[in-house]
């Protein structure tokens, strides 16, 4: 763990374990009622797209691939911005409130390319709220509780996914209700969170150097660190092997799992990793940022050679809870760790490089994925994804630190806690 010394949320006067506070259980909250109603709509939304609007699967494609680039292209200028304006929360109430505002229409589309629109929109307010959104929260907290903050945010944004699909299950199979009927109900989810965004988070004043504060704006000079690029280079060869999980629904139905469970086996993964976000944003507080991942990145590459190994569908039950586990180790550290290698000036920007790097590893990583899996199998396309993952896991060691004696004692403590 490494904080940077331009932090300026305050410790406890009285020595005691600092709190989340407003911000963070704010934002968690807005992020909650967003999933909520994104997921009542996008595991419903290829159906639509196809059965009712006669959409072809490529385009399906299409659509999620240009609004996944989009968005990836938006947290970087979004983030800069936002550290030139020395302001988050404008950033973060607009996206929140475009995405809320256009999704439900949906309901009202004839056409696949009015969906595009749509979608496209919805992920350019996810675009401009993501990398301010992770400043803000960084800023909110103390350095020692980053990983439980992010952890918390990352718990309530997997709740939600959760809690949308039931909802949409629920109203499709006890009351009947339409597809378009659930699209406009997801409406309700939305406002609560625009609400809430408007109400909830308040803006962080970050304190600076005397010049910096006579000339009222932020220092814009200074560098992303060479350690940050590196630890950059290293998530997007671990994106490589993290290719999309449809294709570990598809392994969970070659091993025999029904297709009308694969909903439920989808709420466990969500489950699971709600219950363990916070435990393992708080072990990266404790152990340090670069050992959590290490074992979250472990936990993956396990958990992908087994589902390549795997023969019996009660072993796709436990590798999805399994793969929760990964991600209660890592959504909260990885973003704790952005924070804390760069200049507070610089987090924005720091963020928008974050999610671009993964946005640039995604589309090539599931095209990687599913060309081995046609051509060798899925055995060998999932024990390739362990093999990036454990390279990736690896490559946190050469993340450097501060000093050679703080080296020396993070992979003491890696080994320690394996």
């Amino acid at each position: 763990m490494e904080p940077n010394n331009n932090d300026t949320a305050s410790l406890n006067e009285t020595g005691e374990r600092p709190g989340l506070g407003r911000n963070v259980y704010a934002l968690g909250a807005v992020s909650f009622f967003t999933d909520v109603a994104t997921e009542m709509i996008y595991p419903l939304l290829p159906v639509f797209l196809t059965s009712v609007l006669g959409a072809s699967a490529g385009f399906v494609g299409v659509i999620e691939g240009t609004a996944e680039s989009v968005a990836a292209l938006l947290k970087l200028a979004s983030g800069w911005w936002s550290d030139r304006v020395s302001r988050r929360k404008p950033l973060v109430v607009v996206g929140y409130g475009i995405a809320s505002v256009v999704r439900p229409l949906i309901a009202i589309a004839h056409s696949a390319s009015t969906v595009l629109a749509i979608r496209v929109t919805d992920r350019i307010g996810k675009g401009i709220r993501s990398s301010a959104r992770d400043a803000l929260i960084a800023e909110s907290v103390h350095p020692s509780i980053r990983g439980r903050a992010f952890g918390f945010h990352a718990a309530a944004d997997n709740a939600g996914a959760f809690v949308g699909p039931l909802i949409a299950f629920g109203m499709m199979s006890f009351f009947f209700a339409s597809l378009r009927t659930v699209f406009w109900f997801s409406a309700i989810p939305g406002a609560l969170a625009i609400i809430t965004v408007l109400a909830g988070p308040r803006e962080v004043r970050r304190a600076r150097d005397a010049a910096a504060k006579e000339a009222h704006a932020p220092d814009l000079s200074q560098p992303l660190s060479k350690r940050f690029w590196v630890f950059l280079t290293v998530i997007v060869v671990f994106t490589l092997g993290n290719s999309t999980d449809a294709f570990l629904l598809l392994r969970a139905a070659q091993l025999g799992v029904p297709v009308a469970l694969a909903p439920i086996l989808w709420a466990v993964l969500n489950l699971v990793k709600t219950v363990f976000n916070v435990p393992g944003g708080a072990f990266s507080d404790r152990v340090g940022r670069k050992p959590a991942l290490f074992v979250g990145w472990a936990v993956y590459a396990a958990v992908y050679l087994m589902f390549g190994l795997a023969s019996q569908a009660w072993q796709a039950w436990a590798l999805f809870a399994g793969y929760g586990l990964f991600f209660g180790f890592t959504e909260g550290a990885e973003r704790a760790l952005v924070a804390d290698m760069v200049p507070a000036d610089r987090r924005g920007a720091a963020f928008g490089w974050y999610y671009l790097a993964i946005g640039i590893g995604a589309l090539p990583a599931s095209l990687l994925f599913g060309f081995v899996w046609d051509k060798a199998g899925s055995p060998v396309a999932f024990t390739m994804g362990a093999i990036l993952a454990a390279v990736s896991a690896i490559g946190l060691l050469f993340v450097t630190p501060r000093s050679k004696g703080q080296s020396t004692l993070k992979i003491r403590r890696i080994f320690k806690v394996l």
